[in-house]
């Protein structure tokens, strides 16, 4: 039968094959083999079809209509050309139909001797006696070459055949693999959120033991310490399956990924992203003098030793001395804006109500935005105390024991992150930083606050290896 040529005159064809030998639907749906992009248009708008040893064109029920010639069809006849509104306002089609082609007279040929006789003559089963010389020496350099071809033709497909079964075991590896490290990937992340539930439980018990130095608890508490040191073996092999090791990554990766650890979050789960953000951060480290300049006058007052021993001495990571860097770059005296919680003072920038709250008496210049001597927001010993107890709170109750969580809301204000932190589910698997991330918008001060602390943590564990001209200034663990 003669193929329709078909071209879209007015309107945009999403696909749109220009010739057809079968039939086919014109219409705005997905399986309709000519779909147009238009809402005029049915999702099964018009149909070509063969019969009766002819092409017609059959509208579908369509709701604005098929016309030809202006009059609306249900079904019609094609000419040799047709054109198709489809609807009053429509996309055009143009349709026409090929003529089919004349056979060709033949001609008699002139009677010759065919590849098919030469083969049987040379090539064929003639009887040997009956054979020339010469036929017989290319039937036997025939033999030869093609057992020389098919041996090579098996040597091909054995090549093939041993790559698609190596291609095919790789694949196979490749899967098996995955949902190996899919399962330690579970495994990993159920054993942190067990030892962060486990840490929080001995916190606990160990605040009851300190007030009841004979209490029973301290057999629980044995018990408990043993229990994480079988848990953190444990993840550490784990991690280790997943590539997290200082001997499987670079070493900026690797300190990043200890650093996350180090402040209690679960680096078995990073948020995509996580480890290149950070190097964004230390980035804008390297482009400013401001951390070399408040790490020395950290150094040159003596800051440093003290405000590790009182952190550990409240049992927190002593990274979070960074947070003071990002506060204030170790400036006593510095007094922040005013805010509606009032003016916060002091190298750890207490508001007053959270100063009074950890005993630190606020001075005569409480409303004044200037340093006041009187005021132990500015005392470095007396802040420093009070801090320490502040961000162990933080970590031991809102936090669920998530360290970046604690920076959060060290920032944003213990009013207002306590009501976002409070809408996550009160456990370490469901309350920390990363799922504050993927489900909160936080401030953007907020998160440029967390990611400079930890890139400045960071840095601080190999500053050379980050281009800066000191050494760690964190005393060796």
């Amino acid at each position: 039968m003669p193929a329709v040529l078909l071209r879209v005159e007015k309107g945009e064809a999403r696909s749109s094959p220009t010739r057809f030998t079968n039939n086919f639907v014109i219409g705005r749906g997905a399986p309709c083999e000519v779909q147009l992009a238009n809402p005029e248009v049915s999702l099964r708008h018009v149909e070509i079809v063969w019969e009766e040893g002819q092409w017609w064109a059959r509208d579908l029920n369509s709701t604005n209509g098929t016309f030809v010639n202006g009059q609306r069809i249900k079904r019609v006849l094609l000419p040799p050309r047709t054109t198709l509104h489809l609807a009053p306002n429509g996309p055009i089609i143009i349709l026409d139909i090929e003529a089919p082609e004349l056979p060709t007279m033949m001609v008699p040929a002139e009677p010759k001797t065919s590849a098919t006789q030469i083969v049987q003559r040379f090539l064929g089963t003639m009887a040997p006696g009956r054979a020339g010389m010469n036929t017989m020496f290319i039937r036997e350099a025939f033999q030869r070459l093609r057992l020389r071809q098919a041996k090579r033709y098996w040597a091909i497909i054995g090549v093939v055949a041993a790559f698609l079964l190596a291609a095919v075991g790789g694949l196979f590896y490749q899967s098996q693999r995955v949902k190996k490290l899919e399962r330690v990937h579970l495994l990993a992340e159920e054993i942190f959120y067990t030892m962060k539930t486990l840490e929080l439980q001995l916190t606990d018990l160990q605040t009851a033991v300190a007030s009841q130095p004979d209490s029973p608890l301290k057999r629980q508490i044995t018990e408990k310490l043993k229990q994480q040191v079988e848990l953190r073996d444990n993840y550490n092999n784990f991690t280790a399956e997943l590539g997290i090791a200082r001997d499987k990554l670079a070493e900026e990766d690797w300190l990043i990924y200890r650093m996350a650890r180090l402040f209690g979050e679960c680096d078995a789960s990073l948020p995509a992203g996580f480890v290149k953000t950070v190097k964004q951060y230390i980035g804008r480290w390297k482009s400013t003098p401001r951390l070399r300049a408040a790490l020395q006058r950290a150094t040159e007052n003596g800051y440093t030793p003290t405000v590790v021993q009182t952190l550990l001495a409240n049992n927190m990571p002593p990274q979070f001395f960074y947070l003071a860097l990002q506060e204030s770059d170790f400036d006593v005296k510095v007094c922040g804006p005013r805010t509606g919680y009032g003016i916060a003072k002091g190298m750890w920038q207490f508001i007053p109500t959270t100063g009074q709250q950890y005993g630190l008496r606020t001075g005569p210049l409480l409303e004044v935005r200037q340093y006041d001597p009187r005021d132990e927001r500015h005392d470095f010993a007396k802040s420093t105390a009070a801090a320490a107890k502040y961000l162990r709170d933080l970590y031991q109750t809102e936090a669920q024991a998530s360290g970046l969580l604690v920076i959060a809301a060290y920032n944003w204000g213990q009013g207002n992150v306590r009501s976002v932190i409070n809408r996550l589910p009160k456990n370490p698997r469901e309350r920390n930083f990363w799922k504050l991330l993927a489900r909160e918008k936080i401030p953007q001060e907020t998160y440029n606050y967390v990611f400079y602390i930890i890139a400045a943590a960071v840095i601080g564990e190999n500053p050379r290896l980050f281009g800066f001209d000191f050494d760690n200034p964190l005393p060796a663990e």
